[in-house]
């Protein structure tokens, strides 16, 4: 039987199959996860990314989805786009809300109010952000056993680092927030 001669594509597509993230059930990564996770902080956008005052709820909320090592810098440009479009469907809805469905155009029609397009429109966009960032339901419960795992993993850390706080910081020992400033 000959040997085939492997060539440097075939490795490199054998490489990308066989490369895989570290297993959410290794000490160094149950360690990374509980360091994070005593970190009460949620990821600070890129600094390039500008994130208006009512959006920063929807970001906290967008990040701490997902385990903090699966986010790159476009995903976390994405969450932003993301963060934004959450906060002005917010706001969209409350003026809908005091508005009413309703207007009356300048002839005297009664017509939809027209701000229920654009809240289509952006109800849209944050679908097709969450999908592409898998932050929608199947993604973070459903099939991807892998998110899933990292996630539940994440989860856990997070519940042993509230049983390892102490009630009262009283600044004695240093925390990882406290070495950021």
């Amino acid at each position: 039987m000959v040997a085939r001669k492997k060539t440097p594509d075939r490795t490199k597509k054998h490489q990308a199959k066989t490369d895989k993230r570290a297993r959410t059930d290794s000490v160094a990564v149950q360690s990374k996860l509980l360091r994070d996770a005593l970190d009460e902080e949620p990821l600070d956008p890129p600094k390039h990314v500008h994130l208006r005052k009512g959006d920063r709820p929807f970001w906290d909320s967008l990040v701490r989805v997902r385990a903090r090592e699966t986010w790159n810098t476009s995903d976390l440009e994405q969450a932003a786009n993301l963060a934004r479009t959450k906060a002005d469907i917010e706001r969209l809805q409350k003026e809908i809300d005091k508005e009413g469905d309703t207007t009356t155009n300048s002839r005297g029609t009664v017509v939809a109010n027209p701000k229920h397009a654009v809240l289509e429109v952006l109800t849209r966009r944050s679908i097709t952000l969450s999908r592409m960032l898998h932050l929608h339901a199947e993604a973070t419960t459903g099939d991807s056993r892998s998110a899933k795992d990292a996630a539940e993993a994440e989860l856990a850390a997070r519940e042993d680092a509230a049983r390892l706080k102490p009630d009262v910081d009283d600044g004695l020992i240093p925390r990882a927030h406290s070495l950021r400033h």
